[in-house]
C-alpha cells in the first residue's frame, strides 16, 4: 500500500469519523462482541431523493479470516 495514500486515509477517516462520531462507537461494539458464522450483515442507503438500496449477507466459515484481517488493521 502507498504510504502517501495510508496518510490521506489516515486524514480522511479522522475527518468523517469527527462527522459522524456514533460510526466509530458501532464499529468498537461490533469488534468487542464479534462477527460470528451466520451472523446477518445489512446494508440500507437512503439517497435524498427517495431512492434506496438495500442487501444483506449471512457470514459463512469461509468469510470469517476476511473479517479477522479487518479485524487487525487496527
Amino acid at each position: 500500500m502507498n504510504l502517501t495514500h495510508l496518510m490521506k486515509f489516515q486524514s480522511m477517516w479522522k475527518d468523517f469519523t469527527s462527522r459522524h462520531p456514533k460510526f466509530p462507537l458501532f464499529l468498537n461494539a461490533v469488534g468487542s462482541h464479534g462477527i460470528t458464522e451466520g451472523s446477518v450483515i445489512e446494508i440500507q442507503i437512503k439517497r435524498p431523493d427517495g431512492k434506496e438500496f438495500s442487501t444483506n449477507l449471512k457470514v459463512a466459515k469461509e468469510d470469517m479470516e476476511l473479517f479477522q484481517s479487518i479485524k487487525e488493521m487496527k
